[in-house]
């Protein structure tokens, strides 16, 4: 099959291109700076541009679509015009070029309103009680992608939850950094009971819903490893493949959250580009039980996680062979 992936310069979309490539598929990616994706056609440019877009989705006979913009903090209009308007270009476009199938790569937050998320399945999309602007608009543009599923154009919308691995910049770096310099609190002791997904298992699922399009058309599923475990152990284990003291002051989450939505405003008002310390979504995601159901999802997708949480975090110690962060991963 030719395959189109869109933003497949992070972490999740190379995994995903890269085992399409080792499938066998012919693979272009679709993206502002070079994949790095061997095996793969690169295409440079932007979800926002037009001609850009309709160059990209010729010739492609499915598409799975990570290009988004994902951050904790920003304007709101750039992330309506990447993630909503973004995606609606794109599909308006892979349609009229006679694209057949297409993934949409979602987010669990879509259908969280900061509440506790105990064994759930994938609920509706709801951007109205979405918290932040990075999960309202990746709401709209799920409901956007599934609107569009129609018998000649099969549309499916993936959610990986939390997805970590070696390279991983989101997560693990910033954990890393800020326990390294003893500024990652736990958030009501670490205790709460949350799910994550390695990026080889949350790349292997999206891969699948392209290939179990049967099954999966027109709805949503959520994928993570199947391993809840407290926080505070999560972040202990990554801390210590990194070479850095796991987090030991707690804060409870209540101030956390109120202290991350005055932080995050005024990052936002003051334009700064870096991530904020703090903002009420990640206190949220600190301190809040989310993990999910995962039988349906491995049914319809025909698919179990290769990697167990214990394999994924030996093979992050192996990447940063034993040094601190700022040593650089091993060679």
């Amino acid at each position: 099959m030719r395959v189109l992936v869109t933003g497949a310069s992070g972490l999740l979309g190379r995994e995903v291109a890269g085992l399409l490539v080792r499938q066998g598929h012919a693979v272009t990616t679709f993206q502002r700076r070079p994949s790095g994706v061997e095996g793969a056609a690169d295409v440079l440019g932007s979800v926002t541009d037009e001609d850009a877009v309709r160059a990209a989705v010729q010739g492609a006979e499915g598409i799975i679509h990570l290009a988004a913009k994902v951050s904790f903090t920003g304007r709101a209009a750039e992330f309506s015009e990447v993630n909503v308007e973004g995606t609606r270009r794109l599909l308006r476009l892979a349609r009229a070029a006679g694209v057949r199938e297409a993934v949409f790569v979602s987010s669990p937050s879509v259908a969280n309103s900061g509440a506790a998320i105990a064994g759930l399945g994938a609920e509706a999309a709801d951007p109205e009680h979405a918290h932040g602007d990075y999960s309202r608009t990746k709401a709209e543009a799920e409901l956007l992608a599934l609107a569009a599923d129609t018998p000649a154009f099969r549309v499916a919308a993936v959610r990986p939850h939390i997805v970590w691995g070696p390279g991983d910049t989101q997560l693990v770096e910033r954990v890393l950094e800020r326990a390294g310099r003893g500024r990652l609190p736990l958030l009501d002791a670490g205790a709460a009971l949350i799910d994550t997904t390695y990026v080889d298992n949350a790349a292997s699922a999206i891969v699948a819903a392209l290939h179990r399009m049967d099954h999966v058309h027109g709805r949503a599923v959520v994928v993570s490893n199947g391993e809840p475990r407290p926080i505070g152990e999560l972040l202990a284990g990554i801390c210590a493949a990194g070479g850095v003291p796991a987090p030991s002051w707690a804060v409870p989450g209540a101030v956390a959250r109120g202290a991350g939505a005055v932080v995050e405003r005024l990052w936002t008002w003051a334009g700064r580009k870096e991530e904020p310390p703090m903002t009420r979504f990640l206190a949220e995601q600190l301190s809040t039980a989310h993990w999910f159901d995962q039988r349906e999802t491995r049914r319809l997708l025909d698919w179990t996680p290769a990697v167990s949480l214990d394999e994924g975090l030996a093979r992050l110690a192996e990447h940063y062979g034993g040094r601190p962060p700022g040593s650089g991963p091993r060679r």
